[in-house]
């Protein structure tokens, strides 16, 4: 998990593995270079719109002098590797498609409801695996996730308030965040759900 926002990404590589990464760090924020002899053509409407720099054909280590983050993804072993070396030399994050052993960070698979971030890893190993555990998470939290995380929130804010004990204000978090709490905030109202929370509430300033 980092904030990358405003974050200066080079990534070495114009195909579809760069595709995929350039995605993600635009999703999070990043400024991206780009560095590659060639663009597939999702790549370069990026390039054209400037979405992303494009830094040149040719990578050179200079290009890290203001790199946050680098990932290289290129159909050469070779440079990858050189990329990540160079990289790891200077103590930036690198990721590398072709080799973990070179890599420092990796790409999870993320499920996303709002607020709530669950990110899988691998550690490179087999992102086909950590896809097939993404989609099963993807169908155990659902959309509504986001709506009950937005109520707990006001509902934590409540309870710091309400219970000076932080034994009992433990406990409260946790029956809230309970499944049992869960299935009602599927079940009821607004109006009764805001009452259970009420009810619980003063059950543990006792």
């Amino acid at each position: 998990m980092l904030d990358l926002r405003n974050k200066t990404c080079l990534v070495v590589g114009g195909g579809a593995v760069a595709l995929r990464k350039i995605r993600t760090l635009l999703r999070c924020g990043a400024r991206i270079l780009i560095v590659s002899s060639s663009l597939c053509q999702d790549l370069q409407e990026l390039v054209d719109r400037k979405k992303v720099q494009y830094a040149g054909h040719e990578y050179q280590s200079s290009m890290l002098d203001n790199a946050w983050l680098v990932v290289s993804s290129t159909d050469d072993r070779e440079l990858n590797s050189r990329v990540s070396r160079d990289a790891l030399s200077r103590q930036i994050l690198v990721n590398n498609a072709d080799d973990p052993s070179l890599c420092n960070y990796f790409f999870p698979s993320v499920v996303s409801r709002g607020p709530l971030s669950i990110a899988i890893s691998t550690e490179g190993r087999s992102p086909a695996w950590a896809r097939m555990v993404r989609e099963q998470l993807e169908e155990m939290f659902s959309e509504d996730c986001e709506e009950f995380l937005d109520f707990l929130g006001k509902m934590r804010s409540f309870i710091l308030r309400s219970i000076e004990d932080p034994r009992k204000r433990k406990k409260a978090f946790r029956q809230m965040a309970g499944r049992e709490f869960y299935h009602f905030f599927q079940t009821m109202e607004l109006d009764e759900l805001e009452q259970k929370a009420v009810e619980l509430i003063e059950y543990y300033k006792k």
